[in-house]
């Protein structure tokens, strides 16, 4: 059993200044080769919760040393320096129950004790990154001129998945009716999310190395038809939705540098960049404002950009992007992903170290409601259904909480306006046997709701996912033990199930079973209605799935 909490016991905790003693320490010293070893390392597992200058926002504060003052006016101060490298190693070995993984069957001894030391230095600022910079990385690969006037295979596009394999720096493309490999292509480095044209014919991709592709699915085999870098960390991509506007842009945002950039939505010729850099909700100047979840409104010609350390949500309005127009909505700091309402009218995003659920409502322009959550919200784009007492519901796990939070929404529907005097309100929170959780998903056609918990530190949680009975939630999830069905043998490493995704029929979810980099992963696809095994998906090619985005649910956003 791991040890859970160290966190808590040894914490990057804060301590009153006038009781702590003078910061003596000093930083270890690193080699060149050893400090370019860590910087990687931390880029690909760590600067997407901590931040590329370690000032927090999933995760905790990893600079060397910081100091901040109280609304009371108590002084504190903390970082990395306090706690020393022996006491950060034990840290980055057990993990935290916050929802930071266990580490000591990812990286070896010495990579830990590596990481203990480089996180006790001064970050780097790393260069920023200009339109010009963009431009220079531009590659129209195959002109619109050059590509199909119709799909040239006989694949039932609305079917297929795009599964990002992490560690590998590819996607894969897999058919969803006959359960084989499509092709697979080389993306960006650990692929965050995959978006879909309008038509369904284009996938989009963005790495986490910035690196954007658009990939054609109506040639024989699906191409890469054309790339850019929008930055050196990047999450998020959309096009535009709106009718007239169809895939006419492509918007992007960037974690470093803080800022997004609009394309063209065919061969990503980059036309502007916009950075994000300003005062948070509480008027203090932040450095690193990064760019998170994006989605493209269905009711307006505007895009939903959600900055997360300064709390802020634009609603960009791209008719003219001469004279760029934006609306900003106060929300909560550290914004970071979620999904529409049933309804489409109201995006829903977890503010997820302030522990809350900001409601936007796009018809107007303005928040709805700042709901409070339980520890860490992490909602994927969340999940939506009919809730027998409550009515329409969007459902989101917690990365630090074993509870399930369902939100009552707003609807015009006059069916629905019994339900009022509870809209935006926790009406329910189901329970989990542990926290870690990272996606939830349902299907319109499904009385079922799916649940992973891959961040946490027990084996049996983490290689499992929990499936509740939406007729009668009252009864506790059933178990699938994910690792276990897949036949593939144990690993040292926590093979973790994760994000549950149905196919277009409704009729299956797809589970990445997300093993070590060595070890053999899998897709594991199990029938919604009876909850039997129904196919693995294993190959050589198949390297540390994560993500999966079914094509025709991803268009219409149906989760």
């Amino acid at each position: 059993m791991k040890i859970k909490g160290v966190i808590g016991a040894m914490a990057l905790a804060a301590v009153p200044l006038a009781m702590s003693s003078a910061l003596a320490a000093t930083a270890p010293e690193m080699t060149p080769d050893e400090k370019a070893k860590a910087k990687l390392i931390y880029f690909e597992r760590c600067a997407g919760c901590h931040g590329v200058l370690r000032k927090g926002a999933t995760g905790k504060n990893l600079e060397p040393h910081w100091e901040k003052t109280l609304a009371d006016g108590t002084k504190l101060e903390g970082g990395t320096l306090k706690l020393g490298t022996d006491r950060l190693e034990k840290i980055i070995a057990y993990g935290t129950e916050g929802g930071m993984v266990n580490y000591d069957d990812i990286l070896t001894k010495e990579e830990m004790n590596l990481m203990a030391r480089y996180i006790q230095n001064t970050p780097d600022v790393p260069p920023e990154f200009s339109l010009k910079d963009m431009k220079d990385s531009w590659k129209l690969l195959i002109p619109v001129a050059d590509r199909p006037t119709k799909q040239m295979n006989d694949i039932n596009l609305k079917n297929v998945f795009a599964i990002t394999l992490r560690d590998a720096g590819k996607l894969a493309l897999v058919d969803g009716d006959t359960h084989k490999i499509w092709k697979i292509l080389d993306t960006g480095y650990a692929v965050h999310i995959s978006r879909l044209s309008a038509s369904g014919r284009y996938v989009y991709t963005v790495g986490r190395d910035g690196l954007t592709t658009i990939i054609d699915m109506w040639f024989k085999e699906p191409t890469t038809v054309a790339s850019i870098r929008l930055g050196s960390d990047a999450r998020s991509v959309d096009t535009s939705k709106f009718k007239g506007y169809e895939d006419k842009y492509l918007i992007g945002g960037t974690y470093w540098p803080p800022q997004y950039s609009i394309m063209d939505g065919e061969t990503l010729e980059p036309f502007k960049v916009v950075s994000t850099r300003g005062q948070t909700v509480d008027g203090e100047y932040h450095p690193e404002p990064r760019v998170a979840s994006i989605v493209a409104s269905h009711i307006k010609p505007e895009w939903v950009v959600n900055v997360k350390e300064t709390g802020q949500i634009l609603l960009v309005d791209y008719t003219d992007l001469k004279n760029l127009k934006t609306t900003t909505i106060e929300s909560a700091k550290f914004l970071h992903d979620g999904g529409w309402d049933a309804s489409k009218r109201y995006f829903m995003v977890a503010a997820n170290a302030s522990n809350k659920v900001a409601a936007v409502d796009t018809k107007t322009g303005k928040l709805a409601a700042l709901v409070d959550t339980a520890k860490i919200p992490h909602p994927g784009r969340g999940a939506n259904f009919v809730h027998k007492e409550f009515g329409p519901v969007w459902a989101t796990g917690h990365l630090g909480d074993a509870v399930v939070s369902l939100i009552s929404t707003a609807s015009d529907e006059a069916k629905y306006s019994k339900y009022k005097a509870n809209n935006w309100k926790v009406v329910q929170e189901l329970k989990m046997p542990g926290a870690g959780n990272l996606f939830v998903k349902t299907h319109p056609k499904s009385s079922n709701f799916w649940a992973d918990a891959p961040m946490n530190p027990e084996r049996e949680i983490a290689e499992s996912v929990y499936v509740f009975d939406l007729k009668d939630l009252s009864k506790e999830p059933k178990r699938l033990d994910v690792a276990k069905d897949s036949g593939l043998p144990e690993s040292k490493a926590i093979r973790r199930a994760t994000h549950p995704e149905y196919n277009e029929a409704g009729d299956e979810v797809w589970i990445s079973l997300w093993g070590g980099k060595t070890d053999q992963s899998a897709i594991v696809i199990y029938d919604d209605k009876t909850l039997k095994l129904k196919k693995v998906i294993t190959d050589p090619a198949i390297v540390t799935p994560t993500g999966k985005f079914n094509v025709f649910n991803t268009m219409y956003d149906v989760y």
